[in-house]
């Protein structure tokens, strides 16, 4: 009786190891087809012809469709699919404009205990995984917009990304759109109402994974991103657009504390780099390659691993964001860097400044001034063949609003050969150049590349500090106020103290000629950027 039963339990086990097993080894080859949808249904029909040579990704390895469009790629429990978008095609937007390019394949779904939601168990793997493309025209010239850091805490941050940034960017030529991480701030169930506005400008966008995009519940960094997976897909991957390829990774990288706290530091990791290193085994050397995350490139932890990845490639770009002021990096040798230029690296400024926070104006929106003394906005990127052109645009401001001039109003005859003029120029560089004169008919004068603390963002602080006082015993009239009203009114608020001040690297000094005579002039100051666009603001001072 024992043999037939451990006959029994053997039999059990081979059976499951033959029948289960294959279930499994059948399941771990996802395979499909990428097709030209004409009729854009989103469904393989049988007039549609697959599309050969387009490469396709399970998020570490590429491999490229056959002469009948299709693929087999090697899948985990825990893979997304995604097809790497060509030049002259386009995937298919959701009714947010976020681009539909992947396929999650998730069969037990996201852990649960996680505080935002993720993925719902997507189940066995199809048969077919097929992704759509449509046609659409591509020229070598093209602009792009590039956001960093929306990070809205709440609704009314959200109100005011729309009427402060948004709303003035509605019919763009740009052809897309970039999100360099932190979309929100933490509370992860406004993904959904700031894509909605974001989906106004009308152009598809695409996201970078934050650290204040985490699902801050999670064991370990593979679980972080469930959430930002489920309403954005992968955080790691590429697409062409016109001459230029891009790729979008996550440089956040989530972990616990001996004492179980949430953190992060910022690397991009094997599997990352992996893919990197797959995915430009397919870009030819003098193509653009523009790679975007979210923490600057000089604090990652592996820097060295990925410049390596870049070879000597000599036309390259990185983009992030994070820091809330606007820096541009020249980066070398030092890390890892093997190109005969430096490889230029820009920390975008943030449409949400610092935080949202500052004095209201006379709409009810907060002036957010960045930590570096420039105004909160969005870069309008120019891409040409291999080359590029940034502009920054300051929200609600003209567009040749480019430099603030900080000079005191009146000065000494006799002092004003010691009185300096400082500029801070919003998208200067180091390699900008930037002249002075005094009136129209004088020489223009070099200006010294001076970074330091921005000298408006410095007195703006103070006072903030000094009304600090004044603001909490406003906070505790309006609260009683309000029980006094039994009504949540529309009495007047006060924005939040703002951030401290940081350097700026943008910044330009000189003094005032020595002998300018007396009366009432103007200050003229030009700057001419890396990428030759020239700018001029004027101030007016008086001399006494």
């Amino acid at each position: 009786m024992v043999y037939k039963k451990w006959n029994f339990v053997v039999l059990i086990v081979i059976l499951i190891f033959y029948g289960i097993g294959n279930g499994v080894a059948e399941n771990s080859t996802a395979t499909g087809t990428v097709f030209l949808d004409t009729n854009e249904n989103q469904v393989k029909d049988d007039n549609e012809k697959g599309l050969s040579g387009v490469r396709v990704s399970n998020g570490r390895d590429i491999v490229q469709t056959d002469a009948n469009g299709q693929y087999a790629l090697e899948v985990s429990d825990d893979t997304i699919l995604f097809v790497i978008k060509p030049r002259g095609f386009m995937t298919p937007i959701n009714e947010n404009r976020l681009p539909k390019f992947y396929y999650i394949h998730k069969p037990h779904g996201s852990p649960e205990g996680l505080k935002y939601a993720g993925v719902a168990p997507t189940g066995p793997l199809p048969a077919s995984i097929d992704f759509p493309l449509t046609e659409q025209p591509e020229a070598d010239t093209f602009k792009a917009l590039v956001f960093g850091d929306t990070q809205p805490y709440s609704m009314q941050e959200i109100e005011w990304l729309a009427h402060d940034v948004v709303e003035e960017i509605i019919g763009t030529d740009a052809v897309f759109g970039i999100s360099l991480g932190d979309l929100v701030g933490d509370d992860l169930n406004l993904f959904h109402p700031l894509n909605e506005v974001m989906a106004t400008v009308g152009i598809p966008w695409y996201n970078v994974h934050g650290n204040h995009d985490m699902n801050f519940l999670a064991t370990d960094d593979r679980y972080a991103d469930e959430t930002f997976e489920r309403v954005y897909g992968p955080a790691c991957y590429s697409f062409d657009w016109g001459p230029v390829h891009f790729i979008n990774i996550d440089n956040v990288n989530f972990y616990r504390d001996e004492e179980n706290n949430p953190r992060y530091a910022s690397e991009v990791g094997e599997q990352q780099l992996a893919f990197i290193r797959n995915d430009l085994a397919f870009v030819p050397k003098d193509q653009l390659v523009v790679i975007s995350f979210h923490i600057p490139l000089t604090e990652m932890r592996d820097v060295k691993e990925l410049m390596n990845l870049l070879g000597d490639r000599p036309h390259t770009l990185s983009l992030s964001a994070h820091t809330h002021v606007q820096r541009d990096d020249f980066v070398g040798p030092e890390h890892g860097w093997h190109g005969d230029d430096p490889h230029h690296h820009h920390n975008h400024a943030t449409t949400s400044g610092s935080w949202w926070k500052g004095t209201f104006d006379e709409v009810g929106i907060p002036h957010t001034t960045m930590r570096d003394g420039a105004p909160n906005g969005y870069g309008i990127f120019t891409f040409s063949g291999n080359q590029y052109s940034i502009r920054f645009k300051a929200a609600r401001r003209p567009a040749d609003y480019q430099m603030n001039i900080f000079a005191p109003w009146e000065v000494a005859s006799t002092e004003a050969g010691n009185t300096d003029v400082i500029v801070n120029v919003f998208g200067g560089t180091k390699r900008s150049t930037v002249e002075i004169r005094l009136g129209e008919d004088a020489a223009w004068r070099p200006m010294t590349y001076t970074p330091q603390q921005d000298p408006y963002y410095k007195a703006l602080k103070a006072r903030d500090d000094t009304n600090q006082l004044e603001r909490k015993l406003h906070s505790a009239l309006r609260e009683t106020m309000k029980a006094q009203l039994k009504e949540d009114s529309e009495l007047p608020k006060r924005g939040r103290g703002i951030s401290g001040i940081a350097k700026s690297t943008h910044i330009w000094q000189a003094k005032l000629p020595a002998d300018a005579p007396k009366g009432t002039h103007v200050i003229y100051v030009r700057t001419t950027d890396m990428f030759g666009q020239t700018f001029t603001g004027r101030r007016i001072i008086r001399v006494h």
